[in-house]
């Protein structure tokens, strides 16, 4: 790797979608409000839930714990595509041919939903419809792909089966998917936050839910103790900040995966393409603010907080862009986390059954651009009265015996391993020994620790162990943050809260160097 490469990849991770448009800003709470709807949330399932609603003449307010399009949703591939892997064979054999083709028309209405959004609102946000394949390199997955093909057939999915790719990568074969999409994530919502406004929405950033008391009305509380009263609460924070004794942190397996953006020598042909094995690669194109073909090179997927190295996961990535396409320059990288329901349907709906008035949209396991679009057209029918054909599929009170318990059992032994390796994983490093950019497990008067000192030589310690339910926090050295290992919580350097379910801080230890 050359030299501009690995200062690029020492930087902290910022998503091209981010750096190349300017959202609006807004303010945070600072009073009591009531409304008609909270959505708590500000990713492609809140903000066009808060769409939908303020379209359809309901009072909204919208708030964010950071700020808007800033978390999985601005961290995306941004691939608008009913082809989610592997899954239609496999959903076949667990819910039956009329489940999955509702499954296949839900995503497409979702896909039809933005087309027409973006002609109808003219939003330009480099849309354009590409194919969509996925490829095997082996003879192993050559089969899987090979079944993916006739479950494509069986529904009446417009297909081939195809022995070459349209760029020049040794495959199997590869199944193709017509007439899908690729848009600019940030430049779509913007325009979407812009109607929410004009139509009386309200939106908050900075502004984190705590928790949802339930009474006379649907009260959302902030952690700085102001609250918002309505008629029903719209949970759209990725993980649910609030559980209601829906067991999700049991419920959601949390998945890293990365994406650099590169220049490269040869020219990318269009398409859209993900590998059917592991370690999993993803690439498509987009242009960047000069007109220039970026190619976006994802993939590397594992559990949160376990694992390799985190940087190496973007050096594979790099390996395998140059190896196609010859890299000259990378010009960004970042990380996403998503997550996966038990059964790989995501959870859509009332949050419990005892929570009518509140609702959830969560577990999209990596291809939110149209199932949260699907879970906004959801949600926002389910508060207006209006019918959806596909609101029983994703309802969070379903359960299925199989697959839902074999996994159900397989991600809890885990959690129960990575519990007791992080008790065990005794430190030999001291907290005066981290040099600049450098963050590690550290021991500090006995007690595990992570420390991170900054470029300009600033040390921030804080006790790893998880304020979730007790896991050791592992450093995530290509995002700089501390990760569990056991339900994907992840904090800052400072130990603050990046990502739930976790709701405190790790506790902060400078205090006890000598």
């Amino acid at each position: 790797m050359d030299t501009q490469n690995n200062h690029a990849f020492s930087q902290q991770p910022e998503p091209f979608w981010r750096e190349s448009v300017q959202l609006p800003v807004f303010p945070k709470l600072g009073q009591n409000i009531k409304t008609d709807v909270a959505v708590v949330g500000g990713g492609i399932a809140g903000i066009t839930t808060a769409y939908l609603l303020a379209k359809g003449g309901k009072k909204v307010a919208l708030i964010d714990a950071g700020s808007l399009v800033n978390g999985t949703t601005g961290h995306t591939t941004a691939k608008i595509t009913a082809q989610h892997g592997l899954i239609y064979d496999e959903l076949i054999n667990h819910f039956g041919e009329g489940f999955t083709k509702k499954y296949y028309e839900g995503n497409m209405k979702a896909l039809s939903f933005m087309e027409e959004t973006i002609k109808n609102e003219n939003i330009e946000c480099d849309h354009s419809k590409q194919d969509a394949y996925i490829y095997s390199t082996t003879d192993e997955y050559k089969k899987k792909v090979e079944k993916e093909f006739e479950a494509y057939l069986t529904l009446g999915i417009e297909s081939e089966l195809m022995e070459k790719l349209p760029i020049n990568l040794p495959i199997k074969n590869a199944v193709v998917m017509k007439e899908q999409a690729q848009f600019h994530p940030v430049k779509y919502l913007k325009a979407l936050v812009d109607s929410i406004v004009n139509n009386g929405g309200q939106i908050f950033e900075d502004t984190t839910a705590k928790t949802i008391n339930e009474g006379e009305s649907t009260q959302v509380v902030t952690e700085e103790g102001y609250h918002i009263d309505s008629e029903y609460a719209v949970i759209a924070t990725h993980f649910p900040f609030y559980d209601g004794m829906g067991a999700y942190f049991a419920r959601l397996k949390p998945d890293r995966s990365y994406t650099v953006a590169a220049k490269t020598a040869k020219d990318f042909p269009g398409g859209m393409y993900l590998s059917a094995e592991d370690p999993t690669r993803s690439l498509r194109y987009t242009e960047d603010t000069n007109g220039d073909k970026l190619v976006l090179i994802g993939g590397d997927n594992h559990k949160t907080g376990q694992g390799k190295d985190t940087l190496k996961h973007y050096e594979a990535l790099e390996k395998f862009g140059n190896t196609v396409f010859g890299i000259e320059e990378v010009k960004y990288k970042w990380s996403a986390q998503d997550l996966i329901s038990l059964d790989k349907v995501p959870y859509i709906g009332p949050l419990t059954q005892k929570h009518p008035a509140i609702l959830v949209a969560t577990g999209f396991r990596k291809w939110g651009m149209t199932l949260g679009t699907l879970a906004g057209q959801i949600l926002s029918d389910h508060i207006l009265g209006n019918h959806n054909l596909y609101s029983d599929l994703f309802k969070p009170s379903r359960f299925k015996a199989d697959p839902g318990i074999k996994r159900f059992l397989k991600e809890n032994v885990n959690v129960a391993g990575q519990l007791v390796k992080g008790k065990l994983d005794i430190p030999t490093k001291k907290a005066d020994e981290i040099e600049n950019g450098e963050g590690a497990i550290v021991l500090v008067n006995g007690r595990r620790c992570g420390g991170y000192r900054d470029e300009q030589g600033k040390l921030f310690v804080v006790d790893t162990t998880c304020t979730h339910m007790g896991c050791e926090c592992s450093w995530n050295h290509g995002d700089h943050t501390w990760d569990c290992p056991c339900h994907g919580s992840r904090f800052a350097v400072d130990g603050t809260v990046v990502e739930g379910p976790a709701k405190e801080p790790l506790t902060r230890v400078d205090d006890q160097l000598g």
